[in-house]
């Protein structure tokens, strides 16, 4: 856990106690290279330090994305049939970072590859050939797809022409997060998604992925970054980790200082979680980044 989690996390938490709603722990472990049961545990470990709870989820393993793996075929199953999907020979790279979360100022998949325009035929005889397995791509909707966010407000995309098409399923077989998440949020009844800005462009694809699935899709409310003196993100500065910070602060430190960063409180002073609360209000909290030094 690094900064930029933890006030994501904070807000989340925040905003799900002051409706009275459930919050869910659900594990996005989809990349068995970078999901290791010590980071799993750390995790955990980091957010009950911190007195974050949440209601269901993890350790439950039906939270868990690496045990959904049938869940995420059928809906995979269900656009292929409709023509939604298609087969792609392209880059390594690509297939390797689908599985993940999109980052700011990382390039996202091309707007429609060459693959794209193959005919059923030479996808066909390509499959047939064997070879390098492709991957596969959700033909993104050519339309302008409107999503109300709850802090930034209207947010409009065009998915084909801005952002392009993604992959749904690496050449390895592992479903990729954009795929996952969409099916998880209709699946599991979520209504409410706070998470950090660097997904806001990722919305219109999961509303019109859930809605083509029969879904209804959450309502979003996206969260400012924190960013470090570089422009970087916090993720990237070890320093800044949950447990490098455990040897140094108290709880109420950290989360004092992240509500003092956002806007939530005017003074940095340390505040328990169950404190924040009690003045917690998103017309507090900046929409600016913040950058930390």
């Amino acid at each position: 856990m690094h900064m930029g989690n933890l006030l994501a996390m904070l807000l989340a938490w925040l905003d799900c106690r002051a409706l009275g709603g459930e919050l869910i722990f659900r594990l996005e472990d989809l990349d068995p290279a970078r999901s290791k049961p010590v980071y799993i545990d750390a995790l955990a470990e980091d957010l009950h330090w911190l007195g974050l709870d949440w209601d269901r989820g993890w350790p439950e393993e039906s939270y868990a994305q690496s045990r959904r793996t049938a869940v995420y075929e059928e809906a995979f199953a269900y656009l292929r049939e409709r023509g939604l999907v298609y087969p792609c020979w392209c880059t390594r790279s690509e297939r390797l970072a689908a599985a993940s979360a999109p980052h700011p100022g990382e390039a996202e998949h091309d707007s429609r590859c060459r693959c794209a325009h193959l005919s059923p035929g030479e996808q066909a005889a390509r499959l047939q050939a064997g070879g390098r397995p492709p991957a596969w791509k959700l033909r993104c909707p050519d339309e302008c797809i409107a999503i109300t966010d709850k802090h930034y407000g209207l947010f409009t995309q065009n998915p084909a022409r801005e952002v392009g098409d993604c992959i749904l399923r690496r050449a390895d077989g592992v479903f990729a997060y954009q795929l996952a998440v969409s099916v998880d949020d209709m699946r599991m009844g979520v209504t409410r998604v706070v998470r950090g800005r660097d997904l806001l462009a990722s919305a219109p694809r999961q509303k019109w992925l859930i809605e083509t699935l029969g879904g209804t899709p959450p309502v979003y409310c996206h969260t400012p970054l924190l960013l470090g003196g570089d422009g970087k993100l916090s993720k990237r500065l070890g320093s800044l980790s949950t447990q490098a910070l455990r040897k140094e602060c108290r709880p109420e430190e950290i989360l004092g200082r992240l509500a003092f960063l956002c806007g939530l409180r005017e003074r940095d002073e340390p505040a328990s979680a169950r404190e924040l609360l009690t003045d917690f209000s998103w017309a507090r909290i900046k929409t600016e980044d913040i950058p930390i030094t």
